[in-house]
């Protein structure tokens, strides 16, 4: 079983996972909401306490954290974490504005990035 969600939803689930080790064999966490825009306090308190993968997939140009502060959160976890970042998106992921093709490729490259990383 996996646990994901999109800023918010993700953060519960990653914080359940946390605080219920075995409750999912991983995490799928779209558009992790690191800290508030324009604020520094990091959300990652709970992430030593994490024994299940995590995927993250983020918008390059997210407020809510940069590539490089992701990639040190990601530190915090002790077991294998991965970054699929989303160019030029912001926390959205690009949603907002994708029409046609667009639309369809992302959640393609999130499912097949999904399917290697936990594969």
């Amino acid at each position: 079983m996996f646990l994901g969600g999109q800023s918010y939803g993700g953060r519960q689930g990653s914080m359940l996972a946390a605080e219920e080790p075995g409750t999912s064999d991983g995490l799928l966490l779209l558009s992790y909401p690191l800290h508030a825009p324009g604020r520094s306090q990091f959300r990652t308190q709970h992430f030593p306490g994490l024994k299940a993968r995590v995927l993250f997939v983020h918008g390059e140009k997210d407020p809510f954290a940069s590539r490089e502060e992701l990639e040190s959160a990601r530190k915090l976890i002790p077991v294998r974490s991965e970054l699929l970042e989303v160019p030029k998106a912001g926390h959205d992921l690009g949603f907002n504005r994708l029409r046609g093709a667009a639309s369809r490729e992302l959640p393609h490259k999130i499912l097949e990035a999904f399917q290697i990383f936990f594969g």
